[in-house]
Protein backbone atom coordinates (compact mmCIF):
# COMPACT_ATOMS: atom_id res chain seq x y z
CA UNK A 1 0.00 0.00 0.00
CA UNK A 2 1.23 3.47 -0.80
CA UNK A 3 1.89 5.85 2.09
CA UNK A 4 0.99 8.82 -0.08
CA UNK A 5 -1.87 10.76 1.49
CA UNK A 6 -4.44 12.60 -0.53
CA UNK A 7 -4.29 16.30 0.23
CA UNK A 8 -7.38 18.44 -0.17
CA UNK A 9 -6.41 21.89 -1.43
CA UNK A 10 -8.98 24.51 -0.62
CA UNK A 11 -9.62 27.01 -3.42
CA UNK A 12 -8.27 30.47 -2.79
CA UNK A 13 -11.11 32.88 -1.97
CA UNK A 14 -11.72 35.55 -4.58
CA UNK A 15 -10.69 39.08 -3.65
CA UNK A 16 -13.55 41.52 -3.73
CA UNK A 17 -12.82 44.20 -6.32
CA UNK A 18 -12.92 47.86 -5.20
CA UNK A 19 -14.90 50.15 -7.51
CA UNK A 20 -15.56 53.87 -7.36
CA UNK A 21 -19.32 53.81 -7.93
CA UNK A 22 -22.05 52.22 -9.99
CA UNK A 23 -22.24 53.29 -13.65
CA UNK A 24 -24.67 56.05 -14.57
CA UNK A 25 -26.01 54.01 -17.46
CA UNK A 26 -26.71 50.32 -16.96
CA UNK A 27 -27.89 49.24 -20.40
CA UNK A 28 -27.02 49.87 -24.04
CA UNK A 29 -28.97 48.53 -26.99
CA UNK A 30 -28.85 48.82 -30.80
CA UNK A 31 -31.69 50.87 -32.26
CA UNK A 32 -34.51 49.22 -34.22
CA UNK A 33 -34.30 46.00 -32.21
CA UNK A 34 -37.04 44.21 -30.35
CA UNK A 35 -36.27 44.62 -26.67
CA UNK A 36 -38.05 41.39 -25.85
CA UNK A 37 -36.03 39.17 -28.19
CA UNK A 38 -32.59 40.76 -28.44
CA UNK A 39 -29.72 38.76 -26.95
CA UNK A 40 -27.96 40.41 -24.01
CA UNK A 41 -24.41 40.30 -22.70
CA UNK A 42 -23.78 40.91 -18.99
CA UNK A 43 -20.83 43.16 -18.18
CA UNK A 44 -20.19 43.02 -14.44
CA UNK A 45 -19.58 46.14 -12.35
CA UNK A 46 -15.92 45.22 -11.79
CA UNK A 47 -15.45 44.63 -15.54
CA UNK A 48 -17.00 48.03 -16.22
CA UNK A 49 -14.63 49.60 -13.68
CA UNK A 50 -11.56 48.19 -15.42
CA UNK A 51 -12.76 49.54 -18.76
CA UNK A 52 -13.46 52.93 -17.18
CA UNK A 53 -10.03 53.14 -15.60
CA UNK A 54 -7.93 51.78 -18.48
CA UNK A 55 -9.78 52.99 -21.59
CA UNK A 56 -11.51 56.14 -20.32
CA UNK A 57 -9.05 57.44 -17.71
CA UNK A 58 -5.96 56.05 -19.50
CA UNK A 59 -4.67 54.24 -16.43
CA UNK A 60 -2.08 51.51 -16.78
CA UNK A 61 -2.99 47.99 -15.73
CA UNK A 62 -0.67 48.44 -12.74
CA UNK A 63 -2.47 51.61 -11.59
CA UNK A 64 -5.84 50.02 -12.28
CA UNK A 65 -4.90 47.06 -10.08
CA UNK A 66 -3.85 49.36 -7.22
CA UNK A 67 -7.07 51.36 -7.42
CA UNK A 68 -9.23 48.22 -7.47
CA UNK A 69 -7.13 46.45 -4.81
CA UNK A 70 -6.38 43.43 -7.01
CA UNK A 71 -3.30 41.98 -8.69
CA UNK A 72 -2.07 43.28 -12.03
CA UNK A 73 -2.65 39.85 -13.57
CA UNK A 74 -6.26 39.88 -12.40
CA UNK A 75 -6.76 43.38 -13.76
CA UNK A 76 -5.45 42.28 -17.16
CA UNK A 77 -7.67 39.18 -17.19
CA UNK A 78 -10.75 41.23 -16.31
CA UNK A 79 -9.86 43.80 -18.97
CA UNK A 80 -9.51 41.17 -21.68
CA UNK A 81 -12.81 39.54 -20.76
CA UNK A 82 -14.61 42.89 -20.69
CA UNK A 83 -13.22 43.96 -24.07
CA UNK A 84 -14.34 40.66 -25.58
CA UNK A 85 -17.89 41.18 -24.30
CA UNK A 86 -18.07 44.75 -25.60
CA UNK A 87 -16.76 43.75 -29.02
CA UNK A 88 -19.35 40.96 -29.18
CA UNK A 89 -22.08 43.55 -28.63
CA UNK A 90 -20.68 45.95 -31.24
CA UNK A 91 -20.09 43.32 -33.92
CA UNK A 92 -23.16 41.16 -33.38
CA UNK A 93 -25.70 43.78 -32.34
CA UNK A 94 -26.31 42.48 -28.82
CA UNK A 95 -27.52 44.49 -25.85
CA UNK A 96 -25.00 45.31 -23.14
CA UNK A 97 -26.28 45.13 -19.56
CA UNK A 98 -24.01 46.27 -16.71
CA UNK A 99 -24.76 44.59 -13.39
CA UNK A 100 -23.54 42.06 -10.84
CA UNK A 101 -20.03 40.91 -10.11
CA UNK A 102 -17.88 40.63 -7.01
CA UNK A 103 -17.18 44.17 -5.89
CA UNK A 104 -17.23 46.60 -3.01
CA UNK A 105 -17.53 50.37 -3.12
CA UNK A 106 -14.51 52.50 -2.35
CA UNK A 107 -14.52 54.24 1.02
CA UNK A 108 -11.74 56.63 0.01
CA UNK A 109 -8.99 54.03 0.55
CA UNK A 110 -8.03 54.04 -3.15
CA UNK A 111 -6.41 57.46 -2.69
CA UNK A 112 -3.66 58.33 -3.60
CA UNK A 113 -3.58 55.66 -6.32
CA UNK A 114 -6.54 57.26 -8.10
CA UNK A 115 -5.00 60.75 -7.62
CA UNK A 116 -8.22 62.27 -6.36
CA UNK A 117 -9.88 62.61 -3.00
CA UNK A 118 -13.48 61.48 -2.94
CA UNK A 119 -15.86 62.56 -0.21
CA UNK A 120 -18.69 60.32 -1.40
CA UNK A 121 -18.73 58.29 1.79
CA UNK A 122 -17.60 60.94 4.27
CA UNK A 123 -21.15 62.15 4.82
CA UNK A 124 -22.74 58.81 5.60
CA UNK A 125 -25.65 60.50 7.37
CA UNK A 126 -26.88 61.90 4.08
CA UNK A 127 -30.48 60.94 3.39
CA UNK A 128 -31.34 59.24 0.13
CA UNK A 129 -33.32 61.38 -2.32
CA UNK A 130 -36.98 61.43 -1.31
CA UNK A 131 -39.09 59.00 -3.28
CA UNK A 132 -42.34 59.67 -5.10
CA UNK A 133 -45.71 58.35 -3.99
CA UNK A 134 -45.76 55.48 -6.49
CA UNK A 135 -42.29 54.22 -5.64
CA UNK A 136 -41.60 51.09 -3.59
CA UNK A 137 -38.17 51.27 -1.96
CA UNK A 138 -36.38 47.98 -1.27
CA UNK A 139 -33.29 47.81 0.96
CA UNK A 140 -30.95 44.82 0.79
CA UNK A 141 -28.08 44.12 3.19
CA UNK A 142 -25.04 44.53 0.96
CA UNK A 143 -21.54 43.06 0.94
CA UNK A 144 -19.42 42.43 -2.16
CA UNK A 145 -22.50 42.40 -4.38
CA UNK A 146 -24.10 39.68 -2.24
CA UNK A 147 -26.82 39.68 0.40
CA UNK A 148 -24.96 40.09 3.70
CA UNK A 149 -25.99 37.38 6.12
CA UNK A 150 -26.32 39.25 9.43
CA UNK A 151 -28.74 42.17 9.35
CA UNK A 152 -27.46 43.75 12.58
CA UNK A 153 -23.85 43.93 11.39
CA UNK A 154 -24.38 45.14 7.84
CA UNK A 155 -22.22 48.15 6.93
CA UNK A 156 -24.11 49.07 3.77
CA UNK A 157 -27.54 48.71 2.20
CA UNK A 158 -28.31 48.79 -1.47
CA UNK A 159 -31.60 50.60 -2.11
CA UNK A 160 -33.78 49.89 -5.13
CA UNK A 161 -36.62 52.22 -6.14
CA UNK A 162 -39.27 50.24 -8.03
CA UNK A 163 -42.18 51.63 -10.03
CA UNK A 164 -44.57 49.54 -12.16
CA UNK A 165 -42.44 46.46 -11.42
CA UNK A 166 -39.34 48.12 -12.88
CA UNK A 167 -36.22 49.35 -11.09
CA UNK A 168 -35.95 53.07 -11.76
CA UNK A 169 -32.93 53.88 -9.57
CA UNK A 170 -30.48 52.38 -7.08
CA UNK A 171 -28.45 53.83 -4.21
CA UNK A 172 -25.74 52.55 -1.87
CA UNK A 173 -25.85 53.94 1.65
CA UNK A 174 -23.52 53.42 4.62
CA UNK A 175 -25.23 52.51 7.90
CA UNK A 176 -22.90 54.87 9.80
CA UNK A 177 -22.31 52.38 12.59
CA UNK A 178 -25.99 51.74 13.31
CA UNK A 179 -26.74 48.14 14.21
CA UNK A 180 -29.52 45.71 15.14
CA UNK A 181 -32.73 47.46 16.23
CA UNK A 182 -31.34 50.95 15.50
CA UNK A 183 -31.23 50.07 11.81
CA UNK A 184 -35.02 50.11 11.70
CA UNK A 185 -34.99 53.85 12.40
CA UNK A 186 -32.27 54.36 9.81
CA UNK A 187 -34.37 52.54 7.21
CA UNK A 188 -37.59 54.28 8.21
CA UNK A 189 -35.99 57.71 7.83
CA UNK A 190 -34.88 56.66 4.36
CA UNK A 191 -38.45 55.68 3.43
CA UNK A 192 -37.80 51.96 3.00
CA UNK A 193 -40.83 49.75 2.40
CA UNK A 194 -39.19 46.32 2.12
CA UNK A 195 -36.04 44.81 3.63
CA UNK A 196 -34.32 41.73 2.22
CA UNK A 197 -31.56 40.12 4.29
CA UNK A 198 -30.03 36.88 5.54
CA UNK A 199 -30.13 36.21 9.27
CA UNK A 200 -31.88 38.65 11.59
CA UNK A 201 -32.65 38.62 15.32
CA UNK A 202 -36.09 38.90 16.87
CA UNK A 203 -35.41 42.39 18.27
CA UNK A 204 -34.61 43.79 14.84
CA UNK A 205 -37.60 41.97 13.37
CA UNK A 206 -39.90 43.61 15.91
CA UNK A 207 -38.36 47.01 15.25
CA UNK A 208 -38.93 46.65 11.51
CA UNK A 209 -42.52 45.55 12.08
CA UNK A 210 -43.17 48.58 14.30
CA UNK A 211 -41.73 50.81 11.58
CA UNK A 212 -44.13 49.28 9.05
CA UNK A 213 -41.32 47.72 6.99
CA UNK A 214 -41.92 44.32 5.38
CA UNK A 215 -39.18 41.75 6.00
CA UNK A 216 -37.95 38.96 3.74
CA UNK A 217 -35.21 37.09 5.61
CA UNK A 218 -33.19 33.96 5.04
CA UNK A 219 -32.16 35.14 1.57
CA UNK A 220 -28.75 34.71 -0.05
CA UNK A 221 -27.15 35.38 -3.42
CA UNK A 222 -26.41 38.29 -5.72
CA UNK A 223 -28.35 41.37 -4.61
CA UNK A 224 -29.46 42.39 -8.11
CA UNK A 225 -30.71 38.90 -8.93
CA UNK A 226 -32.48 38.69 -5.56
CA UNK A 227 -34.37 41.93 -6.20
CA UNK A 228 -35.28 40.80 -9.73
CA UNK A 229 -36.73 37.62 -8.20
CA UNK A 230 -38.67 39.65 -5.62
CA UNK A 231 -40.20 41.88 -8.29
CA UNK A 232 -41.16 38.78 -10.30
CA UNK A 233 -42.79 37.23 -7.23
CA UNK A 234 -40.27 34.38 -7.25
CA UNK A 235 -38.08 35.20 -4.25
CA UNK A 236 -37.33 32.29 -1.94
CA UNK A 237 -37.21 33.40 1.69
CA UNK A 238 -37.79 32.10 5.20
CA UNK A 239 -40.71 33.78 7.04
CA UNK A 240 -39.53 32.19 10.31
CA UNK A 241 -35.87 33.26 9.99
CA UNK A 242 -33.89 33.57 13.20
CA UNK A 243 -30.27 34.51 13.84
CA UNK A 244 -28.58 32.28 16.41
CA UNK A 245 -26.16 35.15 17.17
CA UNK A 246 -28.63 36.44 19.75
CA UNK A 247 -28.87 33.12 21.59
CA UNK A 248 -25.21 33.09 22.70
CA UNK A 249 -22.74 35.24 24.52
CA UNK A 250 -21.82 38.52 22.90
CA UNK A 251 -18.11 37.90 22.34
CA UNK A 252 -18.22 35.41 19.48
CA UNK A 253 -17.77 36.03 15.79
CA UNK A 254 -21.12 35.95 14.06
CA UNK A 255 -19.81 33.78 11.24
CA UNK A 256 -19.39 30.93 13.71
CA UNK A 257 -23.15 30.50 13.77
CA UNK A 258 -23.80 30.81 10.09
CA UNK A 259 -24.76 34.47 10.12
CA UNK A 260 -21.94 35.45 7.79
CA UNK A 261 -19.19 38.01 8.15
CA UNK A 262 -17.64 40.71 6.00
CA UNK A 263 -14.87 39.27 3.84
CA UNK A 264 -13.92 42.15 1.62
CA UNK A 265 -11.18 43.62 3.71
CA UNK A 266 -13.36 46.40 5.19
Amino acid sequence: MSDIKEVCIMPKPKRCRRVCSEPRYAQFMPINHNKETIESIILTIDEYEVIRLVDYENKSHVDCAKIMDISRTTATEIYQTARKKISDCLVNGKALVIKGGEYRFCDGSAYPHCHKKCNKYTNSKEIVIRKGGNIMRIAVTFDCGEVFQHFGHTEQFKFYDVEDNKIVSTHILDTNGNGHGALAGFLQVNQVDVVICGGIGSGAQNALAQAGIQLYGGVSGNVDEVVDAFIAGELGYNPDIKCSHHEHDEGHACGEHGCGSHNCGH
